[in-house]
């Protein structure tokens, strides 16, 4: 990409992030402030990964490849992608992200999202295998995401990258699992 796009989309990428901060919502504040702290370290995926293990057959297949999923995106997104692009965090007290909406900020670099990356692994994994989980764990996975920028903690263009990259995991991950019975199914 040229100089000039890549300038234009941090541009877009800057003002939406802008206008998240300065969109007044009371309602949402605490909510989003929780669901982002409890999506770090991945205790959300994690947590619904290993319940579907507990259930035999297709569920103990899809926390699998679920897991599986998230681990490969964590890994991709906080060890290689944040290490290569080092994209810093945004100026929360600059934009003027309320108080109130404040998770501790990471240390790392910004790009992609961790957790974006994590929760649409888990999401694409897991609702690939198991269809009907598909709906509520791509809203959980979107709300996540949305979190992170609520609370001042990523740029929107941090988070489609996460899930893309996320997606792109558990695509990976059931690409290479499917048809080579890498998962057990029933009674292991």
């Amino acid at each position: 990409m040229s100089g000039a796009v890549l300038r234009d989309l941090s541009a877009v990428d800057g003002a939406v992030y802008a206008a998240v901060a300065a969109t007044d919502t009371p309602a949402l504040d605490a909510r989003l402030r929780r669901l982002s702290a409890a999506a770090d370290r991945s205790k959300i995926n994690l947590s619904v990964a290993a319940a579907l293990t507990l259930v035999p057959g297709r569920c103990r297949r899809a926390g699998l490849a679920g897991a599986a999923a998230v681990a490969l995106a964590s890994f991709s997104a906080n060890i290689l992608g944040k290490q290569l692009v080092r994209r810093p965090r945004p100026d929360r007290e600059g934009a003027r992200v309320r108080v109130d909406r404040h998770v501790p900020m990471p240390t790392s670099a910004s790009f992609p999202s961790g957790h974006t990356a994590s929760a649409f692994a888990l999401a694409t994994a897991v609702g690939t295998v198991l269809p009907p989980a598909s709906v509520p764990l791509g809203m959980l996975a979107c709300a996540v995401g949305y979190s992170r920028v609520h609370t001042g903690v990523h740029y929107p263009g941090d988070v489609i990258a996460g899930a893309v990259l996320g997606s792109a995991c558990a695509s990976l991950v059931l690409a290479v699992t499917v048809g080579r019975r890498v998962f057990p199914s029933v009674g292991q």
